[in-house]
């Protein structure tokens, strides 16, 4: 197929203007046609690069625009992924793949919670107070935290908090910190009812396997739980590290 030249008119009023030039002494008359020409069509070249240029401005202009819509929705979609809709802390997935990470670059600290008797508050007070209780209860880890460490959801009402390089001493700490922010005072959401709740802090050292760390939370929590709830403690450790406080209801 042969190519279409879009410069036809251009080109071969270059060639005539050549040639008038290329006469030794041509008349006036001879130069005014072909240089009349030439002008004519340089300036159409220039009105239709002109156009071109402004259109593909606009075209990167557009083309930058939707790169930025698209990478906002990548984003959303990536963060909608690793958080939990109803809290924004990291979803069970997100945690597991965030703890591995951790352990890529030292020890990790883990802390599993669990809002005490949270079906009771379900059934008493209905699932929108309970959605509340658990947004209110996610505050108060992060602001507790004040930035350390990451908070995830693992359950309905079922916590973690991923502590790198943090020792399980000072971990077991900031869990103590944690269930005071969240037993000692009455919630916005629920004033009239208490909300505590009870946890398990494992360690494990780099390169470790988390998910047994995570069992080992996890069997502190129910530990926790079997001991009268509202207390922190220990993987594999028989005494509790905090003393149980002002109990749930029954």
């Amino acid at each position: 197929m042969t190519d279409i030249d879009l410069f036809s008119a251009e080109t071969a009023a270059l060639a005539r203007a050549y040639h008038a030039l290329a006469i030794s002494h041509p008349p006036v008359d001879d130069y005014r046609p072909a240089l009349e020409e030439l002008i004519k069509n340089y300036e159409r070249l220039m009105r239709e690069t002109r156009r071109l240029i402004a259109r593909s401005d606009r075209t990167e202009k557009e083309l930058n625009t939707l790169n930025a819509t698209l990478q906002q929705l990548s984003a959303e979609l990536d963060y909608k992924a690793r958080h939990d809709h109803l809290t924004g802390a990291l979803n069970r997935g997100a945690v597991f793949e965030c703890a591995a990470q951790f352990l890529l670059q030292g020890p990790l600290s883990l802390i599993v919670l669990d809002i005490d008797f949270f079906k009771r508050i379900n059934d008493t007070f209905g699932h929108p107070v309970g959605d509340a209780v658990i947004r209110e209860l996610v505050e108060r880890l992060n602001t507790a935290l004040n930035g350390i460490g990451e908070v995830g959801r693992v359950g309905g009402e079922e916590f973690t908090v991923l502590l790198p390089k943090i020792d399980l001493l000072n971990a077991m700490r900031m869990a103590e910190a944690i269930r005071r922010a969240i037993a000692d005072a009455a919630f916005i959401c629920l004033p009239s009812h208490p909300v505590t709740a009870s946890f398990g802090v494992s360690w494990i050292d780099a390169g470790g396997d988390f998910e047994t760390a995570y069992s080992d939370a996890d069997a502190a929590l129910y530990q926790a739980k079997h001991s009268g709830r509202n207390r922190v403690e220990q993987a594999c450790l028989v005494t509790p590290i905090t003393q149980p406080q002002a109990q749930s209801q029954n």
